[in-house]
């Protein structure tokens, strides 16, 4: 597997991330990947904080979410309008496809159909939902202080963000910033998902290996505090035993977190 001495930010992605094969090796199935129950942890996760409705409202912006819709199908029925965003153009090229259902579009239907077996819903009304409901895929850079720069978006009352940090964040500091923009796009109120991983340094796609951010549980418990978020649910899957190595993960998690009605950013 081809090894990289640096950490692989945005612009690594850019020229070197295959969004295809991405999607076809951890995404072809509701259980993810064929060592890990990593897909369908986050998509159970996902599914209890948005299916009840008690999360609601005009706008969700989900930053940085790959070639991938799987973190909106549970959300989808109960936001208006959806913005989408990425830093690579093939990502965002691969979420185009399918939104206009063009051939050759990813085949999300397994996906979909195992959200809505336990929800209760019909896949095809979920699936008219999001292509209706997604009004932008915009480019998106975390490392910036308006993630969304030049567009400014108005705040939203849901944020979703979904193993993006700590694949773009070369170190702790950068991660902190790049939290913090996200969190301007939150409104006082409104919730923050984040779905990530714990203690991991590398993953690879098709044998290009990508770097991560080594992060704890501690680590974004503080950031968010700091913030003037209060965590209501941080969710926790430790790493199973693996018989082939495609990333060095200790755990994924999934979290909820409240801002602050009277929270304002002091710079």
């Amino acid at each position: 597997m081809e090894e990289v001495a640096h950490f692989t930010e945005g612009e690594f992605y850019q020229v070197h991330f295959d969004s295809r094969a991405y999607i076809d090796n951890f995404y072809f199935c509701p259980r993810g990947h064929e060592e890990e129950n990593f897909l369908s942890f986050v998509l159970a996760c996902l599914s209890r904080t948005f299916s009840t409705g008690k999360y609601k409202g005009q706008r969700l912006i989900e930053v940085g979410n790959g070639p991938t819709i799987h973190s909106i199908i549970s959300a989808c029925e109960y936001f208006q309008e959806i913005v989408l965003s990425d830093f690579a153009d093939n990502n965002r090229k691969e979420i185009v496809k399918w939104l206009k259902n063009e051939e050759g579009c990813f085949d999300w239907n397994p996906i979909i159909q195992h959200v809505c077996a336990i929800e209760g819903k019909r896949p095809f009304d979920v699936e008219v939902n999001l292509r209706q409901r997604v009004k932008q895929v915009l480019k998106c850079d975390v490392r910036l202080e308006n993630p969304f720069h030049p567009h400014n978006i108005d705040p939203a009352e849901c944020v979703i963000t979904s193993l993006c940090l700590e694949a773009a964040c070369k170190d702790l500091e950068t991660y902190r910033k790049a939290l913090r923009g996200v969190a301007t796009l939150v409104r006082p109120g409104g919730i923050l998902v984040m779905v990530g991983v714990l203690g991991q340094t590398f993953y690879y796609v098709n044998e290009k290996r990508f770097s991560c951010l080594i992060l704890s549980k501690t680590n974004i418990e503080s950031i968010l505090e700091n913030l003037g978020f209060t965590i209501h649910e941080f969710n926790i899957l430790p790493a199973q035993d693996r018989k082939k190595i495609v990333s060095d993960f200790q755990a994924v998690f999934h979290l909820v977190a409240l801002k602050s009605a009277t929270y304002t950013c002091d710079g």
